[in-house]
């Protein structure tokens, strides 16, 4: 008979993260995440037999979380068109607080070092651009909006730079403005122009007189 579970999984990983976002995900441990939720070591290794499948498993929370509350804004907005991509856009009206930074920044540094642990994000990335296209009535101008939007949520994530308010509200109405782009005619690349390196110039000495 197995044994029965006592500490629910959600406490766990609240724990965890909360450790994350204090010493970095590089300084989890076990103990440290048995420490913070108040429970045994052994009821930490019940679910997570490693520091590895615990990470994960914030990992991948993070991304059902950050997935529901996508869908749940895009619900709200009812008949719009391009809906998938506005609702984005609409669910980023507010900057991440300080906690979420955090835990965001720590887990990037072990995103970076790890490729299984970024299989879930580039899985989701990639569904996520794919609904995207799907839904919207100019798929070209709803992906560059969607560049844009998680460029802006990155820099605020990783704390590197902050918006002023009315700033912020304006690049969003005008990412919004982009969702309806047709940007299929958009005009090259400019190409750098080529200067060829001549060979340094010889200094001139003074002539003997």
């Amino acid at each position: 008979m197995g044994r029965k579970r006592v500490i629910d999984q959600g406490k766990v990983l609240d724990a965890a993260e909360a450790v994350v976002a204090r010493d970095g995900a590089a300084r989890l441990t076990l103990d440290a995440v048995a420490e913070q939720a108040g429970i045994s070591k052994a009821s930490v290794l019940y679910d997570y037999d490693s520091k590895q499948a615990l990470v994960e498993a914030v990992v991948q929370r993070a991304v059902r979380n950050d997935n529901a509350f996508h869908d749940a804004v895009t619900e709200s907005l009812g008949t719009v068109t391009s809906t998938v991509i506005r609702g984005r856009i609409v669910a980023a009206s507010t900057p991440p607080p300080d906690d979420a930074r955090a835990v965001a920044l720590n887990l990037c540094a072990a995103l970076a070092q790890d490729s299984q642990l970024r299989r879930a994000i580039q899985t989701n990335q990639a569904a996520v651009i794919d609904k995207i296209l799907e839904t919207s009535e100019s798929p070209r101008g709803a992906l560059l909006a969607y560049l844009a939007l998680e460029g802006l949520k990155l820099l605020e994530y990783l704390d590197f730079h902050r918006w002023p308010e009315e700033e912020r509200a304006r690049i969003l109405r005008e990412l919004n403005w982009l969702v309806d782009a047709h940007p299929q005619q958009a005009k090259a690349l400019p190409e750098p122009v080529s200067k060829e390196r001549s060979p340094p110039r010889a200094s001139k000495r003074p002539r003997k007189t």
